[in-house]
């Protein structure tokens, strides 16, 4: 029902986030919330990315599904490259592929992957990912991951280039969107917070020897507000992310209809 009412609401895409498990105490608290808790009701967790959008991949037909994010710090890349390509083969081209390395160390050590060392095994997952969408054979040699003998992945994704949307707000963030992404994703900004954060994007792309032409700029708002939207569309950004705000089907249904209202009035 959300998603269909997502898409007959003239919303372009449906975007999720991932958690595989939830911790009580963590060393780091979630940045996106007053008290460090990830805000989701108790024993409500999160739904698995992958499994959800292809259950709603067959509820829709135009509605693109986004992650927002992936947590390529604790994904083995061969699986992740299969369910992907499957999904967006399965939904006929309708995957936005956000990633990033997480703030969650907890998680990652479950997952069986080490903290410290997980940005550059970020940078080894997206480079083997996007040769398994893209290549015929491949064999891969890196510090983390091997294939040392070539393989074949099929079905390829339906998009001719997948969208990779690098999130994160750091130096090495902003690099990495700059030689992997097709976009950059921010969460939780104001329109003042992403200007400066957009002058650090341009020179990463400017030091990779890419522009903003043909990048995709996502925002995830900190406020709504005409006026902010405005801001946002001055300064270049492509699409912004609206909380849905609750898991809560009446609340739910009561947000789907601001959201609504919303596109009406940006239209």
């Amino acid at each position: 029902d959300v998603g269909q009412q997502v898409e007959a609401a003239g919303l372009d895409s449906l975007w999720m986030g991932e958690h595989v498990v939830l911790f009580d105490e963590m060393e780091f608290p979630y940045p996106a919330s007053k008290d460090g808790r990830i805000p989701v009701p108790e024993g409500g967790g999160l739904l698995d990315t992958v499994a959800t959008f292809g259950f709603l991949a067959n509820a829709t037909s135009q509605l693109r599904l986004g992650t927002g994010i992936t947590l390529i710090s604790q994904r083995h890349p061969l699986y992740t490259a299969k369910e992907f390509a499957t999904l967006d083969w399965l939904s006929n081209g309708r995957v936005d592929f956000g990633v990033g390395v997480g703030w969650c160390k907890e998680e990652v050590i479950a997952s069986g992957f080490g903290w410290e060392d997980r940005g550059p095994r970020s940078d080894e997952f997206l480079e083997l990912i996007k040769r398994l969408w893209t290549e015929e054979l491949v064999a891969y040699e890196g510090r983390f991951f091997n294939l040392p003998q070539a393989c074949r992945l099929d079905p390829k994704p339906v998009q001719a280039e997948f969208p990779v949307l690098v999130g994160g707000h750091s130096k090495p963030a902003f690099r990495r969107a700059a030689r992997y992404g097709t976009g950059w994703y921010g969460f939780a900004l104001t329109p003042e917070q992403t200007a400066p954060l957009l002058q650090r994007l341009d020179e990463a792309l400017a030091r990779a020897g890419r522009s903003r032409e043909g990048f995709e700029i996502i925002i995830t708002p900190a406020r709504e507000s005409d006026a902010d939207f405005e801001a946002f569309a001055q300064m270049g950004v492509d699409r912004l992310v609206l909380h849905m705000g609750s898991q809560a089907p009446a609340r739910l249904e009561a947000r789907l209809g601001d959201l609504a209202r919303v596109v009406r009035n940006l239209a």
